[in-house]
């Protein structure tokens, strides 16, 4: 497990933040002396429960807010000093888009690409379709944007996101209001865009959209980074459940706990547990012994679900 360590301040990394702290009016602590460090051609997931302090530190990456303390670079750039000169080249969704919600989703790219300063006006027909028709809204370009449903609305600030090449997508929460398609449909465009050569910073509360679709994650718990690091590390880094699948559950449960199988759960014929030290060949032998029928015996590789509880020792709030 990669541990959460100060690191000097690196040129080469897309986003990378130092001590980077937020603290509200009222002492509310939102962000506590973050050191981040986001690899150039990643899917950088930031992963961590609703209110984990995400959105406040992507809006300080993105100079939205001042940070009270600590420093942040985008781009090799300090942050919000190079705004006008970094942000022409990230494309970001936070917090859902703004959209006139009396123009249809055409027209609304449409303004925003010519609020861009370095938008080609001769090409912006072009690339709005192109951007519409990436995150599937040709069909309903030219519908109101008011009778947009949450996951349209999405999808539709996620085109305005791409109507130039990026060298750094920041998405916080894309998939927010989409249905299990679309969310399949969102997770294929991250990997693809990361394919043509942009970083992406995926904010998410989701583990298994992490999971999926990211090769570095940082975890996020009550405004603190807990660790960061590649997907792979940070899974091998937590013990793997123990699961047996028997017949005779009940006689199966009492030999695992006798053999130091802990945190044990019973679901019909599969038993789950915390493996103990030492050979579990032993173990299994022990179940035959004892007269039970083992169809199943293996460790499952551990998921950031397990990363999360066994670093912070608590439950995942998914449902946000």
């Amino acid at each position: 497990m990669t541990e959460p360590t100060a690191a000097p301040e690196d040129d080469s990394a897309v986003i990378s933040t130092q001590g980077l702290t937020k603290r509200y009016r009222g002492g509310q602590l939102a962000v506590d002396a973050l050191d981040l460090s986001v690899p150039r051609g990643s899917v950088f997931g930031f992963l961590g429960p609703n209110g984990s302090g995400k959105t406040t530190t992507i809006r300080m990456l993105l100079g939205l807010i001042e940070p009270s303390g600590g420093t942040a670079r985008l781009l090799g750039e300090p942050m919000p000093g190079s705004a006008r000169r970094v942000l022409p080249r990230v494309g970001a969704l936070i917090e859902g888009p703004a959209l006139y919600g009396f123009l249809s989703g055409r027209e609304n790219l449409l303004r925003y690409d010519a609020a861009d300063p370095t938008a080609d006006p001769r090409t912006r027909a072009a690339r709005v379709e192109t951007a519409l028709e990436r995150v599937g809204l040709a069909a309903a370009a030219g519908k109101k944007a008011r009778a947009y449903s949450l996951g349209m609305k999405q999808r539709l600030g996620l085109a305005a996101a791409l109507l130039q090449p990026r060298e750094l997508l920041v998405l916080d929460e894309p998939t927010n209001g989409l249905d299990p398609q679309g969310m399949r449909e969102i997770r294929a465009l991250v990997r693809e865009l990361a394919g043509d050569g942009s970083t992406v910073f995926l904010s998410s509360h989701l583990l298994d959209e992490i999971e999926q679709v990211c090769t570095h994650t940082a975890v996020m718990h009550r405004g603190r980074l807990v660790t960061q690091g590649t997907v792979a590390e940070m899974s091998a880094g937590a013990r793997g459940r123990l699961a047996v699948t028997t017949p005779d559950p009940g006689e199966a449960a009492r030999v695992l706990k006798e053999r130091g199988v802990s945190d044990l759960v019973t679901d019909g014929e599969e038993l789950t547990g915390d493996p103990p030290p030492g050979d579990l060949a032993e173990l299994n032998a022990a179940l035959v012994r004892a007269g039970v029928r083992v169809r199943a015996f293996g460790v499952r590789r551990a998921s950031l679900e397990d990363v999360f509880v066994s670093l912070t020792g608590e439950g995942f709030d998914v449902a946000g």
